[in-house]
């Protein structure tokens, strides 16, 4: 799968731009703030309609704009589709497929996958639960539209009930309705405990491999998923689980209402990591952290790759400077097969090296 080209309007810092890429790799540089990132959130954004970086879409619209417009042609699954999203201030999203409306963002991520890389995924295993946790929804949104949607549900009923526990001392009567949504969260809970428990079993096979080969076969990655206490089994089916989640929910009720707070569920997820032995979080070098969160990154490529029988995007944000020459060498080794979209502050002759083209940013502008 390809991103052909690509036309932003009012995004980000680009007033109106229109880009055509190569099939291979694209070196994207320029100095810091001018845009280089942007273009990379753009294509991130048309593939499952997040943006890694942004909290709210309206983030994303240039300061003097009341709206933008993000438009790709991209072939994937041997067609050619044409993805289109508007955003505005103060009212929903449009987006279409190839003219035709999508309900909900899981209709972009079955046209085509992403998988950006930056900076900052070099600090996930030292960062706490709430970034192994991201790290796992993006890539399950795109590999799977139904945990998107059960994703969405679990949110909204985490949510309602958050308030509902908040305000319960000034408004009692709210907790009447209390159960409908503990409910929710179980039922779309056990959902979420499923997917996450069989993507981090592949997950930790993929990254193991790629951490040795990596570390020259000196060190040995394992990853763990870890989950409410009370479910036994993350990978039995969603009925058991849910019904463990159920009464582990009811053991915690009283707990909730005295601290007014949501105690129990898959919003505290995390993923486990240990270098020989050794949790990654405590006791690795940085070094031993960076092979780790790099594996990690390389094997949720790998996986989408084998999932839907193409190569996903790969999205490097200014990654190879800050890995050293023999972690550079290994990541370049290791991207050949699939388009490439690589950022960096100087023209280093990438596109020589792995066949492609070359873009300067300036001021919001490809030249």
């Amino acid at each position: 799968m390809r991103v052909d080209e690509l036309t932003l309007r009012d995004f980000r810092n680009y007033r109106q731009q229109s880009v055509s890429f190569d099939g291979r790799c694209n070196v994207i540089f320029g100095r810091n703030a001018e845009g280089k990132t942007n273009l990379l959130e753009a294509i991130v954004y048309l593939s499952c309609g997040r943006s890694p970086r942004a909290r709210r879409d309206q983030e994303l619209i240039r300061f003097e704009g009341d709206s933008a417009a993000l438009s790709a042609g991209i072939f994937s699954r041997n067609r050619d589709f044409r993805t289109e999203v508007e955003l505005f201030r103060g009212r929903r999203r449009k987006m279409t497929v190839n003219g035709v409306t999508a309900k909900t963002a899981a209709a972009l991520s079955e046209v085509y996958q992403t998988v950006f890389f930056c900076p900052d995924d070099l600090y996930l295993i030292r960062e706490g639960a709430a970034a192994r946790r991201k790290f796992l929804d993006n890539a399950l949104c795109q590999l799977r539209p139904r945990y998107a949607v059960a994703l969405a549900e679990y949110h909204r009923a985490y949510e309602h009930k958050t308030r509902i526990l908040r305000d319960s001392e000034e408004r009692p009567d709210l907790l009447e309705t209390l159960p409908v949504f503990s409910e929710q969260m179980v039922v779309c809970g056990a959902a979420l405990i499923r997917y996450r428990a069989m993507y981090a079993r592949r997950l930790a096979e993929y990254a193991a491999a790629t951490h040795a080969q990596c570390s020259g076969g000196r060190e040995e990655l394992t990853i763990q998923y870890q989950t409410v206490s009370a479910v036994t089994d993350p990978l039995a089916d969603t009925e058991t689980i849910a019904a463990e989640l159920r009464r582990h929910m009811a053991d915690h009720e009283a707990a909730e209402r005295a601290s007014r707070l949501c105690l129990s569920g898959p919003h505290k997820d995390d993923l486990l990591v240990s270098v020989n032995g050794r949790d990654a979080r405590t006791y690795c070098s940085q070094g031993q952290t960076r092979t780790a969160a790099l594996s990690m990154k390389l094997a949720e490529r790998e996986i989408l790759k084998n999932a839907v029988g193409e190569y996903p995007v790969l999205l490097l944000d200014d990654v190879l400077s800050e890995l050293d020459p023999k972690r550079q060498e290994f990541v370049l080794n290791r991207i050949a097969g699939g388009q490439v979209f690589i950022t960096c502050c100087e023209d280093d002759r990438l596109a020589e090296l792995l066949g492609g083209k070359v873009f300067h940013v300036e001021q919001g502008t490809v030249i």
